[in-house]
């Protein structure tokens, strides 16, 4: 037999880790810094560490019960009900949930470019199609708005707003998100996805959901919100992510979830992470550190970022990200982005941080 045709299909290439590049260049793992993949440089939660610790010793369960548990927290940690809480194996988890529940065969969805691959692959994977709206740089350097969105509009079944955006940092206000959600069909979905929420002072969309009108917006029943613990938790290697969904859509999730969608183990951890308050605000105020010595040291033009990584335009990506390599330092050459001028920098610990500053700075200028 032969598979479906999947020709128009990508592969999804995550960034390489500190093991493999040492064993390409023979060297010891310990010499190298990586700030290539947006991860917490602090770790994972603390709470959440014991809490995998302990989950061990069930993990012959199933884990109905703590599925439970954690979508109860995550329900009051954004006052909605918890059938509007969608658990899922990582953020991308419930980008296919999403899917699966709004897409037909044929179906359309819009997508930033350059953006989140993921979103288009997602999208194929349900027989949908794929179009694209530009995030361009203009000489406040790179803005999300309603009016690049709407642009590239053809009603599409979904579309995707990325905020803060990767790579570049920049963000939607909540107007900019309800101006694309009032100028796009009533069968949009306008999905928002915050995995760097964190990290920006902007509200969440999740605020202009029904019964919780922000900023003299009406409540909205169009709009859906991803959220991770992989960035402010240190959660990435466990795989937990969801989805916040109109009240509307409460019967959905049951349909279209896989069976337990999120194990023991990660479920037990978010619960912890939950209320590791501690973590989150010295990771937050880490990166907010990390961007201002990126912008403030680094001799190459950055961008103003909401995420916790900043981008600069480097001139030639793929030589100064292969030299800050041999120097120890991994940072994510985005010529696959399709900026091929330009690094993403994750902002690590501060001597991470100042040594990957330290390092471009001189291959900059070889």
């Amino acid at each position: 037999m032969e598979l479906r045709d999947l020709s128009d299909h990508v592969e999804y290439r995550a960034g390489r880790g500190i093991e493999e590049v040492a064993r390409e260049l023979g060297r010891d793992p310990s010499e190298f810094v990586k700030l290539s993949s947006n991860e917490n440089p602090h770790g994972p939660s603390p709470k959440a560490t014991i809490a995998i610790r302990e989950a061990a010793t069930g993990v012959h369960r199933y884990p109905k019960a703590v599925h439970a548990d954690l979508t109860g927290a995550l329900a009051d940690r954004w006052d909605v009900g918890d059938d509007q809480v969608w658990v899922a194996n990582g953020g991308d988890g419930a980008l296919d949930y999403l899917a699966r529940a709004t897409l037909d065969p044929g179906d359309s969805v819009l997508v930033p470019s350059p953006g989140f691959t993921y979103y288009g692959m997602s999208a194929r994977f349900h027989h949908g199609n794929v179009a694209e709206y530009d995030v361009t740089e203009g000489a406040d350097g790179f803005e999300m708005t309603a009016d690049a969105v709407v642009d590239a509009y053809d009603g599409e079944r979904v579309v995707y707003l990325t905020t803060p955006h990767n790579p570049t940092g920049a963000r939607f206000t909540l107007d900019e998100i309800v101006a694309v959600a009032d100028r796009t069909d009533e069968d949009t979905l306008v999905l928002v996805d915050e995995a760097y929420g964190e990290f920006t002072e902007t509200p969440s969309a999740v605020t202009l959901f029904d019964g919780q009108p922000a900023g003299g917006h009406a409540p909205r029943d169009d709009i859906a919100v991803l959220r991770t613990f992989s960035k402010a938790y240190g959660l990435a290697g466990i795989r937990l992510g969801y989805a916040v969904v109109p009240d509307s859509w409460a019967d959905a999730y049951a349909r279209v979830q896989t069976p337990f969608a999120a194990s023991v183990i990660a479920c037990q951890a978010g619960v912890a992470a939950l209320d590791d308050d501690d973590h989150v605000e010295a990771t937050t105020d880490s990166v907010a550190w990390g961007r201002d010595y990126i912008h403030d040291e680094l001799a190459a033009r950055t961008y103003e970022s909401h995420g916790n990584f900043v981008l600069a335009n480097v001139g030639d990506a793929g030589r100064v990200a292969e030299a800050a390599k041999r120097e120890g330092v991994l940072v994510r050459d985005c010529t696959s982005f399709g900026l091929p001028e330009h690094v993403r920098i994750t902002t690590g610990t501060r001597s991470e941080t100042e040594r990957a500053v330290a390092v471009l700075n001189e291959v900059c200028d070889t």
